[in-house]
């Protein structure tokens, strides 16, 4: 297998309660968060089948699951999580890559985004 093609799934936003104050933990704030799988699309273009590649669809159902679940302090760790059970759930997916942006971070100045990103492959999971 070789990764050389990508399925992006750009802009999913949900609120979470994820942040190290208790005003974040209480009131929640939107996270947005990118993902890119890195696959081999070529069997799943060849047969025309959904059961060959990765569904982008669960991804988000993940995405969300996870940012809108069990809070924790910092989005590295949000991040990860999401990378973990992106590769666990998706069989063809041979490396994730996971932006959550937090675009109302507690920062006292003007800024346009925070963000982190984690790039994981299969055999992170070990």
């Amino acid at each position: 297998m070789s990764a050389r093609d990508r399925i992006r799934l750009a802009g999913l936003s949900a609120v979470g309660h994820h942040g190290v104050f208790d005003h974040e933990r209480r009131d929640g704030q939107p996270f947005v968060t990118d993902v890119v799988l890195h696959l081999d699309a070529g069997p799943a273009a060849a047969g025309d089948d959904l059961a060959r590649t990765a569904n982008y669809a669960e991804v988000a159902d993940t995405v969300v699951r996870l940012v809108t679940g069990e809070p924790v302090d910092l989005i590295e760790t949000l991040a990860e999580r999401i990378a973990r059970a992106v590769l666990a759930e998706q069989p063809v997916v041979e490396a994730v890559e996971v932006t959550v942006h937090k675009p109302q971070a507690p920062i006292p100045h003007d800024f346009a985004d925070a963000a982190v990103t984690v790039h994981r492959t299969r055999g992170d999971l070990a």
